[in-house]
């Protein structure tokens, strides 16, 4: 049996794992633990779990930082004779692949946080992605923090009424109190996030506060879409892009509509398209990329 490659797609809320037939997935990064050491305990669960001969092993990863990104290191941590060659890559990067393969365009991934990649016929444009205290416009938080502040200022009579008030009530019936108990809760980030569901739901059934917020957050995220395109569109007459949307922000059928607006009415000639594959694919897909490829200086390889 030929050697395999061990696929690592690890996101916060689980690490998806591909080798051979087997698709394996595993509780999510601890960002709060060094990097390395769970990547190598997931290869060698996941090799221990299939029993396959790994030659490869290929990681896109959430939030991967540039001190992180050292393929030798976690090559020598996995410490497995048979495993000769790791590569290492940013989501964003295995998010694009999955998504658009080898296509000129751009990427935006949306859930509790978001990023956009575009690529061009020679440059690459990461765009946000910066985390919920510095960035992440239009995401799950974004608009879950949108949310708050809206229900806040009626409380206050400084804004419309809104039915995501209810909600929130729901959850902490003194609105008073409420962010004393969200301020102290360790799972602040995805409580707030949590309230875009919320919002996508009341939008549809017409409440113009969360409409209003739903259109700014399509909005927000074409704009990631457009800036990142603007800086990797070449001289070439006639440049085309692709553009894929990807992530549960994107499951509103409002956010997207005003999202494909905005992209349609944009400078580029860009086409939105389906994503052919998920991240787990373009993790894959980094044992085959070429070293000329735009991609390849955002990704770490190391040999034995």
């Amino acid at each position: 049996m030929t050697a395999a490659v061990l696929a690592i797609d690890a996101g916060q809320t689980g690490i998806k794992v591909r080798v051979r037939e087997h698709d394996i997935v595993f509780p999510g990064i601890r960002t709060g633990e060094p990097l390395l050491p769970q990547l190598a305990a997931v290869t060698h669960a996941a090799i221990e779990r299939t029993g396959a001969e790994v030659s490869v092993v290929s990681a896109g990863v959430s939030g991967l930082t540039t001190r992180e990104s050292d393929a030798a290191a976690l090559l020598a941590r996995i410490d497995d004779a048979a495993v000769h060659e790791v590569i290492l890559a940013h989501d964003s990067t295995t998010s694009f692949l999955g998504a658009l393969g080898d296509t000129r365009g751009a990427v935006v991934a949306a859930g509790t946080g978001v990023v956009t990649l575009a690529v061009g016929a020679e440059r690459v444009a990461r765009v946000d992605g910066w985390g919920y205290l510095m960035g992440d416009a239009g995401s799950g938080y974004w608009i879950g923090r949108e949310a708050l502040d809206a229900v806040m200022r009626e409380y206050d009579g400084r804004g419309p009424t809104t039915a995501l008030r209810a909600v929130a009530e729901d959850r902490w019936p003194d609105l008073s109190q409420a962010y004393i108990h969200l301020q102290s809760d360790p799972e602040r980030v995805s409580v707030v996030a949590s309230f875009a569901a919320h919002v996508a739901r009341l939008a549809s059934e017409g409440d113009a506060v969360s409409q209003n917020i739903t259109v700014r957050a399509g909005g927000e995220l074409a704009h990631s879409v457009e800036t990142a395109l603007r800086r990797v569109r070449s001289e070439e007459v006639g440049e085309h892009f692709a553009a894929c949307a990807i992530g549960g922000v994107f499951r509103s059928p409002q956010l997207r509509e005003a999202f494909a607006s905005h992209i349609a009415a944009s400078e580029f000639d860009v086409t939105l398209v389906e994503p052919r594959g998920h991240g787990i694919d373009g993790a894959a897909a980094l044992a085959g990329l070429a070293p000329q490829h735009p991609l390849a200086h955002a990704v770490s390889v190391a040999h034995t």
